[in-house]
């Protein structure tokens, strides 16, 4: 920006000065960031974070979180949890960390909103079930990676900043360890902003996936084990609160060289992960829902492989850089639920007699 022949200072510039002075020194500036894929011109409003926030918050893939499953199928209630809730959670309780580390908020929001985009619909069985049938497997958070490098905007991805991709790449953790220092470096993200967004995830899901089993009267409150109450709080925000209290405080005690969680936190959130795998995700209920979704993934799959008319019809082509396999993946991945179940219908059951 140029004034009567002087360079202005632009309110990026200002913004960027203003995380020098304010955040903590081991803290991600978007002044250092490494940059992205495809160079391009800075904006004169936003850092290079805030750009990589809206981009995702305007993407199709995003806006289709809404339609996808945390853990329960097609839930008939309005209070369940969506793969969208789920992110808007963790997006929450990522700033929440991060404020009080004096770490980047809008590395760690855009990373919060971005990590699960590759989702597939029905949650994790659709992710089994793509993982077990596609030529060299399928995982989500690769899969979200390959939306904002390759596909979003009709093949031209969004092109975010090393940090952003770094961190949707490397939220996920399965069953693995819990505390972050105790993984392995290469496994976790580069930045402490991404760390957080990975802790952030875990306190997210096994506090809604709880509050939404006793919702669906898979448990009762009473089922909860009361050693969990009695260190978490009989309560979803307390559980919640005291989480983010004890990564801030255990944290801090480190003086932030990591994101880190006391040794006393880490055994109880392991031990009510192992519970809600048993008593909830493993429940029959649940798995009714999840082999009937398997077998909705499966079956269209494998019949975009042999129709060429329907794959022409419903994808379209394929492109120079990717197998037939990996399009109708890539296909199949973007489907909310309720689209892969009309899909599933109009193509797999007859349609019923009309009268002229």
């Amino acid at each position: 920006m140029e004034y009567s022949g002087l360079k202005m200072v632009t309110i990026r510039e200002m913004l960027e000065a203003r995380e020098e002075q304010n955040l903590h020194q081991r803290a991600q500036l978007s002044s250092k960031t490494r940059g992205r894929l495809r160079p391009e011109r800075e904006c004169e409003l936003r850092t290079c974070y805030q750009r990589d926030r809206d981009r995702i918050l305007h993407s199709k893939a995003f806006r289709r979180l809404k339609h996808k499953t945390q853990v329960f199928l097609s839930p008939t209630g309005d209070h369940y949890r969506t793969r969208l809730t789920h992110t808007l959670e963790v997006s929450q309780i990522a700033r929440t960390i991060g404020k009080a580390l004096y770490l980047n908020e809008d590395l760690i929001e855009a990373i919060a909103l971005g990590h699960d985009i590759g989702h597939t619909p029905f949650g994790h069985s659709g992710e089994k079930a793509l993982d077990a049938i596609v030529p060299g497997g399928f995982s989500h958070n690769k899969q979200s990676l390959r939306i904002v490098d390759k596909l979003a905007r009709n093949g031209n991805g969004i092109n975010l900043t090393w940090e952003v991709r770094d961190g949707i790449l490397k939220h996920s953790k399965g069953r693995g360890e819990i505390n972050i220092a105790m993984n392995k470096s290469e496994e976790l993200p580069g930045t402490l902003e991404g760390k957080v967004v990975r802790i952030a995830d875990i306190i997210a899901y096994i506090n809604h996936d709880l509050d939404d089993a006793i919702r669906a009267g898979i448990l009762k409150d009473s089922d909860i084990p009361s050693r969990f109450t009695r260190s978490l709080g009989e309560t979803h925000s307390e559980r919640i609160h005291a989480m983010v209290t004890d990564v801030v405080l255990e944290t801090k005690l480190q003086d932030t060289k990591d994101i880190f969680l006391s040794a006393e936190m880490t055994e109880v959130l392991t031990e009510l992960r192992d519970f809600l795998f048993d008593k909830v995700y493993e429940s029959p209920t649940v798995q009714e829902g999840f082999d009937g979704a398997k077998k909705i993934i499966e079956e269209l799959y494998f019949r975009f492989l042999e129709d060429d008319d329907l794959f022409y019809k419903e994808i379209g082509s394929v492109n120079n850089n990717s197998t037939r396999e990996r399009v109708v993946c890539d296909f199949i991945a973007g489907m909310t639920d309720r689209y892969a179940l009309e899909l599933y219908k109009r193509v797999f059951l007859p349609r019923p007699w009309m009268r002229v």
